[in-house]
């Protein structure tokens, strides 16, 4: 049977602007042809099997010529297989999303179509300009920044006939703001054109360099000065340009490159089950998260069969919990198993953390015991009881320190510890790493727990130097001090031991924004 084509609007480049429907076209695809302008992030809702091929294009460079594109696209939906265009913004604004869409129906190849967010009021957007206002504006046009005769790419064209569509006179009066995209290099042309069609050589403009990205940079003139000022501060493509007095509202309403870490490239090295809530508070400051699991969570080499033997026996006086992935597990094991929280029956329960407790509360237990320090060392000076003859049962990752139950037994309990999970190395995009480290790329590492320093090492080939520029961030002393041993020491060590604390500790790292442009 032949598969469907979905061309998908990735959007402008923040990877939470694309849509529900986007995502769910990523979800189930077999092939994904992407571009440049998409970003990198969205390729992991695809699945990992699928098949993932570049054919973007920039101004005057074709990396894979459209032609090409458009016979891939129907070659793979007619071997039978879901394939996903992700296009930047949207497909049918300069995205030339009906051109492919033609090419499909032509031969017989089901197609459909999802609208992505247009960077032509995205970007603006989130420059703090909006394309309307009831002040300024009661009209906007979108305007290509540049024609071009691809009749030789396509077939489709005759010579000339693009740019003969371009009726300056019109242009310059379409709408009270006026949006070109992919108009950097024509920029002088278009302020020309556009004073010598009547609009003011005062007229206000913006351009927004990668909107929505982190790295986005926004200058601001006139039509008469911005060449010049984009010539200084050296804007090139991709960028969006904004005409008309709405530009004026920029310095009321900027908010996204405002942010703390605006601009700021932190490697997370968090599980990749665990990565998703760092990077989203990472985005919402300006920063641009690049993920880099080091560790992964895998079911225990015992496939969890000495956990569920101790959970179908229980007789213990505490239930010690090291961390939110020891009661996940514990808790899924005793659905399996037909149980409950109830079986913990006269069980008192300590939780070392605050995501711990946090965990048993979602599982509807509220621990009997958290230390005010969350190692080990300040668990047994702060232990409520005394635990000798005490039966303690520690559910955890099979590689955790032996300092918990090493103590205890010497002080005359029962420690039964058990494997709940195992973390295990994780190494993809390890080349990638390597050459931003290399590059001086990025600004900061973090590191949540002593695993993901050693994995980080690992996966770079056991020995790896870190540029002084590179701030090391860890979480805790344990954490530290696997730092300082395999790399360096941390530039700074958060004491909370919490997504929020370790945020925290990063605006701190960095007082102020990158410098800006403008």
């Amino acid at each position: 049977m032949t598969g469907t084509v979905y061309l998908v609007g990735a959007g402008p480049g923040d990877p939470g602007l694309l849509t529900i429907a986007g995502r769910d076209a990523l979800v189930k695809a077999e092939v994904v042809f992407y571009d440049r302008l998409a970003h990198p992030s969205l390729l992991g809702y695809a699945p990992k099997s699928a098949e993932r091929i570049f054919v973007g294009k920039q101004s005057a460079t074709h990396f894979v010529r459209q032609e090409d594109t458009n016979f891939l696209m129907a070659d793979q939906a007619l071997a039978g297989k879901t394939v996903v265009r992700l296009k930047g913004g949207d497909p049918f604004v300069f995205g030339r999303g009906g051109e492919e869409a033609e090419y499909l129906r032509e031969r017989g190849v089901p197609f459909v179509i999802v609208p992505g967010i247009s960077s032509a009021i995205a970007a603006p957007a989130y420059a703090g300009i909006p394309v309307t206002h009831r002040d300024a504006a009661s009209s906007f046009a979108v305007i290509t920044g540049h024609e071009r005769d691809d009749k030789h790419e396509s077939g489709t064209r005759t010579g000339g006939a693009a740019e003969q569509r371009r009726r300056w006179d019109r242009i310059a009066w379409a709408a009270d703001t006026l949006v070109f995209l992919m108009g950097v290099e024509s920029l002088s042309e278009i302020s020309a054109r556009l004073i010598e069609n009547g609009r003011d050589a005062t007229t206000p403009i913006a351009l927004v360099q990668w909107g929505t990205w982190t790295q986005q940079r926004v200058v601001t003139g006139t039509l008469e000065t911005i060449v010049e000022i984009v010539r200084e501060a050296g804007i090139t493509a991709p960028a969006v340009t904004i005409i008309g007095d709405v530009v004026n509202w920029r310095d009321r309403l900027r908010w996204f490159d405002t942010g703390p870490l605006f601009g700021r490239r932190i490697l997370v090295t968090r599980a990749r089950e665990q990565v998703s809530e760092l990077s989203e508070r990472l985005r919402s400051l300006g920063a641009e998260p690049v993920e880099f699991p080091t560790i992964r969570i895998a079911p225990p080499a015992d496939d969890y069969e000495e956990l569920d033997d101790r959970l179908g026996h229980l007789s213990y006086d505490w239930i010690v919990f090291t961390s939110a992935n020891g009661v996940s597990h514990t808790f899924d094991r005793l659905s399996v198993l037909g149980g409950d929280a109830r079986w913990f029956r006269g069980a008192k329960i300590a939780a070392i953390g605050p995501a711990t407790a946090a965990a048993l509360t979602e599982n509807g237990i509220r621990a009997d015991f958290t230390p005010t320090e969350f190692v080990a060392e300040a668990v047994l000076a702060q232990f409520p009881e005394k635990v000798n003859g005490k039966r303690l049962l520690l559910p955890r990752a099979a590689e955790a320190r032996e300092v918990l139950p090493e103590t205890w037994r010497a002080q005359g309990a029962i420690v039964d510890v058990v494997p709940a999970y195992q973390t295990l190395l994780e190494s993809e995009g390890a080349d990638t790493v390597r050459k931003q480290l290399a590059g001086g790329d990025l600004d900061a590492i973090t590191f949540t727990s002593s695993s993901t320093v050693r994995n980080f090492v690992e996966a770079m080939g056991g020995t790896v130097t870190v540029p002084e520029a590179t701030r090391l961030i860890a979480i805790g002393p344990v954490t530290a001090e696997t730092c300082r041993e395999l790399l360096r020491a941390p530039d700074h060590t958060s004491d909370s031991y919490t997504i929020d604390g370790l945020v925290e500790t990063l605006v701190s790292a960095f007082p102020t924004a990158v410098p800006l442009p403008y």
